[in-house]
């Protein structure tokens, strides 16, 4: 039994039907040539045949106070790994198309929490001898970041490895051959408690440094958009991948990071998907990117470690080279601020960021005018040579993130094996179209690395 932290916490507590928390991925892999036999049943075989679970994926919601499951983690010893781990055929001739399908019924569904928040599912019948798996872990387990790392370390750099073992498999654990006793537990209780409220001081100072020093765009001056309302549980989800070659050429081009690429590509698509809707605003959006604070003593436990920035997206301006230079100094500024900072007060300010999420989740609505902020867009950093899993190599890894009310859409990039994966995910309902939004990614890509350089000075 174990304590959650707050923020693991409040990704159950912002949990309904309209809004699964968990966050997901789709791989797909190509037999490689050293194991042409290797097929969609020997993976779910070699899944099925892990030995036992580690303790990390051995987790549930555990009760502490009566109807309040959102505090703490309890061990659950009787897992069915058959249930975690499924098989599933897509109907002849298999496209993509009937893949982005399923999964978008798979990533709309929630998690059994009488059981560990988890499942994977192996994915045949795809044209081109390809292999799918879509994976979905809830926020409160791991967050995005680490649920990449897991299945990173999964894999092998070995096109011969043939031992590789998924990332529920248990490995060497230290201090877990026998329970905690009660007053350890109550102990452990007591020091989270402790070392929450010491951190509270720092917590408040970031506030302040937020309210004092913070660059705009600051929270709830993002300009209303179709993509701002209440959502459905269905979802629909978009994918698609570019040449890391072409991301970093013009990140070399301009003189600005891959990162402010990734996200001009996003401005550039929502900016053409909201003109063709007529509903681009004359304010530029805004979206908040995930910044990752793992490694950071202050956090280690917990299953998650984000702080997050708000980022000038640009999307008044018609001219591409702007648009990324304005989005390139807004990420500069706010990562200048947060250097100045403590970790803990780096938390603080990110939890004014993210503070507009849970507002659907208040009882009595507030009247806001304005939404915190337009758009979730997170940028994942994966392995960079290719990767393999016992004869099969990695072709391409989707994630596929969370929407929420207020949020119909959130795009996640993962850099993998020389691609950068584009995943999308939106209320299916609300915003129709979705995958317009991944020509206007090639276009805005196209557009940056057409236009004419100024001269220099």
């Amino acid at each position: 039994m174990a304590l959650m932290s707050p923020l693991d916490s409040m990704f159950l507590l912002m949990e309904s039907r309209e809004h699964p928390m968990h966050v997901g991925g789709l791989s797909l892999f190509v037999p490689d040539a050293g194991r042409p036999d290797a097929t969609a049943r020997t993976l779910y075989e070699d899944l099925c045949a892990a030995g036992e679970v580690g303790s990390a994926f051995r987790r549930r919601p555990g009760r502490l106070l009566q109807n309040f499951s959102a505090l703490q983690w309890i061990a659950d010893d009787d897992i069915e790994i058959e249930y975690h781990v499924r098989l599933l055929s897509l109907p002849a001739p298999g496209r993509v198309r009937e893949l982005l399908e399923l999964v978008s019924m798979l990533h709309g569904s929630l998690l059994d929490r009488h059981r560990p928040l988890w499942e994977v599912y192996v994915i045949e019948g795809l044209s081109g001898g390809r292999i799918a798996l879509y994976a979905k872990t809830h926020h409160a387990l791991m967050d995005g970041v680490s649920a990449v790392r897991s299945w990173q370390r999964a894999l092998s750099a070995d096109p011969d490895a043939r031992d590789c073992r998924p990332p529920w498999a248990r490995r060497d654990e230290h201090g877990t051959s026998a329970p905690p006793s009660l007053l350890s537990r109550t102990a452990s209780t007591a020091g989270a408690i402790a070392r929450l409220g010491g951190s509270l001081p720092d917590t408040v100072s970031g506030l302040r440094a937020m309210v004092r020093d913070y660059p705009h765009p600051r929270p709830f001056q993002a300009p209303p958009t179709m993509l701002n309302v209440p959502i459905t549980g269905a979802r629909r989800f978009a994918a698609q991948s570019w040449s890391l070659q072409r991301l970093r050429a013009a990140a070399t081009r301009y003189e600005v990071s891959l990162n402010d690429v990734v996200l001009a590509m996003c401005a550039g698509a929502l900016r053409d998907y909201l003109l063709a809707e007529q509903a681009l605003p004359t304010d530029p959006l805004v979206a908040m990117v995930p910044v990752s604070l793992r490694g950071r003593q202050e956090f280690e436990g917990s299953g998650n470690a984000v702080g997050a920035a708000l980022c000038d997206l640009a999307t008044d301006t018609a001219d591409p080279r702007l648009r990324l230079a304005r989005i390139h100094n807004s990420m500069s500024l706010a990562k200048s601020t947060a250097s100045k900072l403590t970790p803990l007060q780096v938390l603080g300010m990110s939890a004014v960021n993210v503070a507009g999420l849970a507002l659907p989740a208040l009882p009595v609505p507030l009247p806001l005018s304005a939404p915190p902020f337009n758009i979730v867009i997170s940028n994942v950093p994966g392995a960079v040579e290719p990767r393999y899993w016992n004869g099969l190599r990695l072709d391409a890894a989707y994630p596929a993130s969370i929407p929420l009310d207020g949020q119909a859409v959130n795009i996640t990039t993962i850099s993998s094996g020389g691609g950068m994966h584009f995943g999308i995910v939106g209320c299916r309902r609300t915003v129709p179209h979705l995958q317009r939004l991944l020509i206007g990614l090639e276009d805005a890509l196209r557009a940056l690395e057409d236009a004419p350089l100024p001269p220099r000075r």
